[in-house]
């Protein structure tokens, strides 16, 4: 899933480019409006994330003209103000969702995923069908699993894992095959990466991720799900 960041603060850009990069999207970014205008039309992002005080263009002046051509992508505001006036003018233009500065970590994640849920919920792929682990049941397209009344969040990252263990049950999957498919051929995750965020993800989603029953670590080769 790709996402525009068009935020002129360079410090917030790189750091939202970097937390969106962690979650497993592919990040496109601007430092102005027009820039960003130019990169939706040539990138055709999933969803985009908006400064509303740029320059070359306000972040309302680029929504109004992404809503002349799309009327269904989302678009996220990222805004110093908290003013009523602007949430209502942003609402009006079509934003799905305000983040005003200065914002956390877990913010901008909840966010992030709440839009992506309705972006995958409007064009639902075949990859995005819900898959059982064990007790656990997966489902891709709202970036969750449950195992009974339990609810987990997922990342986007956390799911392009699960589900390549899923669809190589039984088999070992090498690390530079998980890093592959979840990081993209073009990134180059350490082992200790990978190795931090499967531990990160077993916390989650093991009954006990000292015993782990759905990503069990096959020492020298990789990891594998036994169904």
């Amino acid at each position: 899933m790709r996402v525009l960041i068009a935020e002129d603060d360079r410090l917030i850009r790189e750091g939202l480019c970097e937390l969106l990069e962690d979650e497993g999207y592919d990040v496109v970014s601007a430092a102005d409006g027009r820039a960003a205008l130019e990169q939706f039309r040539a990138q055709k992002p999933d969803f985009v994330c908006l400064d509303v005080m740029m320059p070359q263009m306000s972040g309302f002046d680029v929504c109004r003209a992404i809503r002349k051509v799309d009327q269904h992508v989302p678009i996220i505001f990222i805004t110093a103000k908290s003013e009523e006036i602007d949430k209502v003018l942003g609402l009006e233009l079509g934003a799905d969702d305000f983040i005003t500065k200065p914002f956390g970590v877990r913010e901008v994640q909840a966010r992030v995923r709440a839009v992506s849920r309705r972006a995958m919920s409007r064009s639902p792929k075949p990859d995005d069908a819900p898959f059982q682990m064990a007790d656990l049941e997966v489902a891709p397209a709202e970036l969750r699993a449950r195992r009974g009344e339990q609810v987990i969040d997922l990342s986007l990252r956390d799911v392009m894992i699960l589900r390549l263990l899923f669809r190589r049950a039984g088999e070992v999957v090498d690390r530079q095959s998980l890093c592959d498919h979840a990081w993209g051929h073009d990134h180059f995750p350490n082992s200790r990466s990978l190795d931090q965020h499967i531990s990160q993800l077993r916390k989650r989603v093991e009954r006990d991720p000292k015993q782990p029953r759905l990503i069990t670590t096959v020492h020298g080769a990789g990891y594998r799900f036994d169904p």
